[in-house]
C-alpha cells in the first residue's frame, strides 16, 4: 500500500514540474516577443543658469613691492602691517655709513679730475703740455661726473617713500637686517585705485567671460551682504602654474573696510546667454569628459538607437547638448540602461 503511494506520489510531481516547465517556456519566449516599455522626452531648447562659481582673494588693484637701490644694512622702518601711508612718506632708510663713504669717494675723484684738467689746460697754453693730454684729462673729468651721478641716484634710493596713498599690505624685513639690491622690504596696496578680487578660470569659463560682466560677491566677515562687482581684466595668458586664467573684479566697497587677503565668494554672470539644446541628465548613458551616449528613438520602427553627443554645461537636472542631436529628437530616459542598440520599445505615456 505504501509502494503505491509512493509511486502515485512521484507520477504527480513529474507531471506537475512538466507543467511547470512548459508554462516557464512558454512565458521565456512571450517575454522575448514583447518590446521593452521606457519613457521618452524630446531634445528641447532652454535658457540654462550660466553662472560662474569661484573663489578669490581681495586686494587692492595697485600693489607695490617696494625696495632699495643698492643693498646694505636697513637703519630703520617706520611702518607695520596695516598702517595707512600718504604719497611721498618716509618707510625705511638703510645705513648711511657705507653709502656715504661711496658718495665722497666719487665727489672727490670728481674734484681731483677737474683740478687736473684745469692744470693740464694752463700747461696747453704755456705750450708746455700737448692737445692730446688735455683731450685725455677731459674724457677722464666726465668719466668721474658720471660715476658721481650714478652713485648719488644710488644713494638717494637708499630710502623708501611711498608712491602713493595706500596701506601697508606686507613688511617682509626689520631694523639691523642685510638686504641685497631689489629685494622686497614693503608691499604698498594703493587706495586711488580701489579693490579687486582675483580668481583663476579655466579655459573653457574664461572663454565666456567678457569685461564688464556683472558678478556677485560674498565674504564670511560680512554674512549676508552682498558686493556688486564687474569684471576689469581678463589675462591672456594662462598661469604656468595653475593653468587657470587670472580674472580681475572690480568691487564696490560700498563703506566696508576691506583689508588685503580676504577669501571672497564670486558669482559671475557672463553676458550674452541664449538659448541651448537640452536633455535630462537620466537619458545620458555614460559620459567622458564632454562625450556621452544616448539611445535615440526611431518613431517609425518603434527601434532606439545609441548616438554619441557632445555634452556642456549641467543645470537643474537638465544637460546641455552641443553636438549630435537635432531638436525634438525624443531620447529615452527611464528604462534606457536595459537597451541594447537596435532593439524594440514601447513607449509609455507620462
Amino acid at each position: 500500500m505504501t509502494q503505491h503511494i509512493m509511486i502515485i506520489w512521484m507520477a504527480t510531481a513529474i507531471a506537475t514540474f512538466s507543467g511547470l516547465v512548459g508554462c516557464s517556456s512558454k512565458g521565456a519566449a512571450s517575454a522575448v516577443g514583447a518590446a521593452r516599455a521606457v519613457h521618452v522626452t524630446r531634445v528641447k531648447m532652454a535658457i540654462l543658469d550660466n553662472t560662474l562659481r569661484a573663489v578669490g582673494l581681495l586686494t587692492p588693484k595697485d600693489e607695490a613691492r617696494l625696495s632699495f637701490k643698492v643693498g646694505g644694512v636697513i637703519e630703520f622702518i617706520r611702518v607695520e602691517e596695516g598702517q595707512s601711508v600718504k604719497a611721498g612718506q618716509l618707510l625705511a632708510v638703510l645705513k648711511q655709513t657705507e653709502i656715504g663713504a661711496s658718495l665722497e669717494q666719487a665727489r672727490q675723484a670728481t674734484a681731483k679730475a677737474h683740478r687736473d684738467l684745469d692744470r693740464a689746460k694752463a700747461l696747453l697754453a704755456d705750450g708746455v703740455t700737448t692737445e692730446e693730454q688735455v683731450q685725455d684729462l677731459t674724457t677722464a673729468f666726465q668719466m668721474a661726473n658720471a660715476a658721481q651721478s650714478g652713485t648719488e641716484f644710488n644713494a638717494a634710493y637708499a630710502r623708501i617713500t611711498a608712491s602713493v596713498d595706500g596701506v601697508v599690505l606686507r613688511k617682509l624685513a626689520e631694523a639691523n637686517e642685510v638686504v641685497q639690491p631689489g629685494q622686497t622690504v614693503l608691499v604698498l596696496g594703493g587706495a586711488n585705485r580701489g579693490w579687486v578680487v582675483r580668481i583663476g578660470l579655466a579655459d573653457r569659463d574664461a572663454v565666456r567671460t567678457h569685461l564688464g560682466d556683472e558678478a556677485r560677491i560674498e565674504f564670511d566677515a560680512w554674512p549676508g551682504r552682498v558686493f556688486a562687482g564687474r569684471v576689469s581684466n581678463i589675462s591672456s595668458a594662462a598661469d604656468s602654474g595653475t593653468g587657470t586664467f587670472t580674472v580681475e573684479i572690480q568691487i564696490d566697497a560700498g563703506g566696508a573696510r576691506f583689508a588685503q587677503g580676504l577669501v571672497a565668494k564670486v558669482a559671475l554672470t557672463p553676458q550674452g546667454a541664449g538659448q541651448v539644446q537640452v536633455i535630462p541628465v537620466q537619458a545620458l548613458l555614460e559620459a567622458n569628459d564632454k562625450e556621452a551616449g544616448v539611445f535615440v528613438l526611431d518613431e517609425a520602427a518603434q527601434e532606439v538607437h545609441r548616438v554619441s553627443i557632445q555634452i556642456g554645461r549641467m543645470s537643474a537636472g537638465q544637460i546641455e547638448v552641443l553636438q549630435g542631436l537635432t531638436a525634438g529628437a525624443q531620447v529615452v530616459t527611464d528604462g534606457a540602461a536595459y537597451l541594447e542598440n537596435g532593439e524594440k520599445v514601447q513607449v509609455l505615456a507620462r
